[in-house]
């Protein structure tokens, strides 16, 4: 594998880049040698009601599931590193008959970004799966959820919501220092 492939070979946003091509450039896997991969790890997850899309970077897999329940792995062994329990379905009462599950995560500078259903913004620590900080980024007891993945450009963190199918919601985006949330 070259330093290049290294490079690009991990996926820290839902649809990889910002532009969301869902495209990886490796090109170590082609026409010829697909016949030959195999099975090489895996991990059981509990029954839930979602998965998202995995972010891979620093050599770990991070997956969310169910309700921002995040977990960590290492990418060559499926070890489980650590797990996060955001704890969106305790908090989200009514909330969860509107869409369901994760929404998605995303990674910067050291970071796992990750919006819950009912609107809390949290950046976790990727090594350790510490919370680093939270907001809040809807107002608690409305009606609007956030309805996909967060997503970091040039240090910021930026939000947008759903709710307009549930009542006469004004569409928004909030924006977040990636390192301060703020």
């Amino acid at each position: 594998t070259s330093a290049k492939e290294k490079m690009s070979a991990e996926w820290h946003n839902f649809g990889n880049t910002g532009s969301e091509q869902h495209y990886s450039p490796l090109e170590s896997v082609n026409t010829l040698n697909v016949k030959q991969l195999a099975l090489d790890w895996y991990y059981d997850l509990p029954a839930e009601n979602s998965m998202t899309a995995p972010v891979m970077a620093e050599g770990k897999l991070f997956i969310t599931t169910g309700h921002s329940y995040i977990r960590a792995l290492n990418a060559t062994t499926g070890k489980l590193l650590w797990e996060f329990d955001s704890g969106t379905r305790e908090r989200s009462g009514d909330l969860l008959r509107f869409g369901y599950g994760a929404k998605g995560i995303s990674y910067w500078k050291g970071r796992i970004y990750l919006v819950t259903h009912d609107g809390i913004v949290m950046a976790l620590n990727a090594e350790t799966g510490e919370k680093v900080w939270q907001q809040r980024t809807l107002e608690e007891g409305g009606s609007r959820y956030i309805n996909g993945p967060p997503r970091v450009f040039d240090g910021k963190l930026i939000i947008g919501h759903g709710g307009g199918d549930t009542g006469p919601n004004r569409g928004y985006v909030d924006c977040f220092d990636a390192e301060t949330g703020e």
